[in-house]
């Protein structure tokens, strides 16, 4: 993986920042886009940089011209771009009923959750299009079955399962379920895969308020694997996927939820 490039929304917390250091780790170099200025965030990226070569731009996924910027910022710094993860997402300030939620709520949670992944999906894929594609040709290698580039779109058991005090992040997520897809449907033929891969119950900042309650849906056997999801497992998850090694494989979904998927009567 040496001298690839992975652009990860959201990469300097939670999950978003597992999957920086995995990344970094295994020979990317990485590009993030967070909210916070870049002064807040320079003792994380100093640990990050002692792992490898890391961009930070500061900036809002769901405006345009951010997302522009990062794209431009990272091309102008590394050159190219292999993979895109799209990991940065919002829960919704309150947790209201579904018929007592807000438009301000829905419109904020779907503008960082869908809006901005989908355009950055679509401005990202567009560039990888205008890439050299060293497999290219007639008499293509075996090595052009592995990705000429990849995304990935970190999404949620929410996807399916639904929570009528946050109903707007189970649309964006269900949203984000279907966008997968039809990226991985356009962009086949191009050798460019997309994967979704769908976290359950996992230890960060968005899940600690409600712990008590997940606390108790382990122990009462919700999830075969009785613990807590860490962002070390999305992190592993997403990794695998960048291997490059399912060569005849896009839109698939990978579950790191404990089993919690499995319909049981």
């Amino acid at each position: 993986m040496s001298n690839k490039t992975a652009m990860i929304t959201g990469g300097c917390r939670g999950i978003g920042l597992a999957i920086s250091r995995k990344l970094l780790a295994e020979g990317y170099q990485v590009s993030i886009l967070g909210t916070a200025r870049i002064e807040k965030v320079e003792p994380v990226l100093d640990q990050l940089r002692q792992i490898g070569n890391v961009l930070y731009l500061p900036g809002n996924l769901a405006i345009t011209g951010d997302r522009q910027a990062y794209l431009e910022s990272t091309l102008t710094r590394f050159g190219q771009i292999d993979l895109l993860v799209n990991n940065a997402g919002v829960a919704p300030d309150q947790r209201l009923d579904l018929l007592e939620m807000s438009e301000a709520s829905y419109d904020r949670v779907m503008e960082i959750n869908l809006k901005g992944p989908l355009f950055l999906s679509q401005i990202v894929a567009r560039a990888m299009l205008q890439q050299p594609d060293p497999a290219a040709g007639p008499d293509m290698p075996p090595q052009s079955r592995r990705p000429r580039g990849m995304i990935i779109n970190i999404g949620s058991v929410s996807a399916e399962t639904i929570s009528l005090n946050r109903s707007e992040y189970c649309l964006s997520k269900n949203g984000m379920a279907m966008m997968t897809r039809l990226f991985a449907a356009r962009l086949a033929d191009q050798r460019i895969f997309v994967y979704e891969v769908r976290p359950g119950i996992i230890d960060t900042d968005m899940t600690a308020g409600a712990r008590a309650k997940y606390d108790d849906l382990i122990e009462l056997g919700e999830f075969p694997i009785r613990r807590w999801g860490q962002p070390q497992d999305v992190a592993d998850a997403v990794a695998l996927l960048a291997s490059g090694g399912l060569s005849y494989s896009t839109g698939d979904v990978l579950n790191v939820d404990g089993g919690f998927h499995i319909r049981r009567l």
